[in-house]
């Protein structure tokens, strides 16, 4: 990851149910609930003194921008869409399923005591996450891409 043989770190967000998890191996589904801890995760690698900030702004915001050539976002610049997170990097959450928002109700990380916390949450500039508040009103967009 350091060495930048990694690309770009992402999710694919599977949300299984654990019916549907627990098939045998060849028939169940591939993936699991990740986009809600991704980043939390990362951030212990960072507290691990394995990974810095900005790399990981790096390898999760700009390289997947760059890479999709995603039109004015992955940045933050003027004329930019403001697609933010701000996190507080001291203060704990422990993954419970009483938190957990996926609609599949569960978390491979359940259990897990991570040491930094998402505070808010920006689309389009608009507050959608606040401190375990939803704003439900659709600010996304769709992606443009620059098909140069």
């Amino acid at each position: 990851m350091l060495d930048d043989k990694i690309d770009v770190i992402a999710t694919d967000h599977a949300p299984h149910t654990t019916e549907e998890k627990n098939q045998p191996y060849v028939t169940a589904p591939s993936g699991g609930p990740l986009v809600q801890h991704a980043l939390v995760a990362m951030l212990e690698l960072h507290h691990q003194n394995k990974i810095s900030l900005e790399k990981i702004v790096d390898k999760m915001c700009h390289k997947p921008s760059v890479c999709f050539k995603i039109k004015e976002r992955g940045f933050i610049r003027e004329g930019y869409f403001a697609d933010l997170v701000l996190v507080n990097l001291k203060k704990p959450n422990v993954v419970k399923k009483e938190n957990v928002i996926y609609k599949c109700g569960w978390s491979p990380f359940e259990g897990t005591v991570f040491q930094s916390s998402v505070d808010k949450t920006f689309v389009n500039g608009n507050i959608v996450y606040d401190g375990g508040t939803f704003n439900e009103i659709k600010t996304g967009q769709r992606l443009i891409f620059n098909n140069r």
